[in-house]
């Protein structure tokens, strides 16, 4: 059984997800939440919440392998440094527990849930509602985590399957 933390960064709010995988494949869920450090007095204090949110998660539920989302380029560029800067607090807290990270953009994540690398935030809490037999509303943070927790658990196994490392799954030209 390898269990598996997924990170939705935000600078407001950070999805988190974990998910358990057999060596058959077979997903159950773990966790999820949303960590809201919107209410924070200043940003720094929204960074440190994230980094502490995290690090309290995994020290709880013990994942030995990540996904986060990658960073995408807004319109507007104080939001994308934000983002940023909020992905670094959550890749931080992760890499100082010994757990490597593994990123994903958020087209594969949609492709490896929904089918469609198009899809709509409804469509992936539905799909992840679905796969981990979820009843019930999942916040959108956190079922965009659990999606990033359940594509690295998919990309992992083809991996496995393939012989090929991860740096040589998808190259960039």
């Amino acid at each position: 059984m390898i269990r598996i933390i997924g990170i939705d960064p935000g600078s407001q709010r950070t999805g988190i997800g974990i998910v358990d995988v057999d060596a058959a494949g077979k997903l159950s869920h773990v966790f999820h939440a949303a960590l809201v450090v919107a209410g924070e007095e200043n940003f720094p204090l929204r960074l440190k919440h994230i980094f502490d949110g995290i690090s309290e998660i995994i020290a709880a539920h013990r994942p030995v392998e990540c996904g986060i989302e990658r960073v995408f380029m807004a319109r507007n560029a104080d939001s994308a440094l934000k983002l940023g800067q909020a992905r670094g607090a959550a890749i931080c807290a992760v890499v100082n527990r010994g757990i490597a990270v593994h990123e994903y953009a958020a087209t594969e994540v949609k492709q490896a849930v929904v089918g469609s690398g198009r899809s709509d935030k409804t469509q992936v809490q539905h799909m992840i509602g679905v796969l981990l037999g979820l009843k019930g509303p999942i916040q959108a943070d956190a079922a965009d985590a659990l999606a990033i927790a359940v594509a690295h658990a998919h990309t992992r196994s083809s991996l496995e399957r393939v012989g090929i490392p991860r740096t040589a799954w998808r190259r960039r030209r």
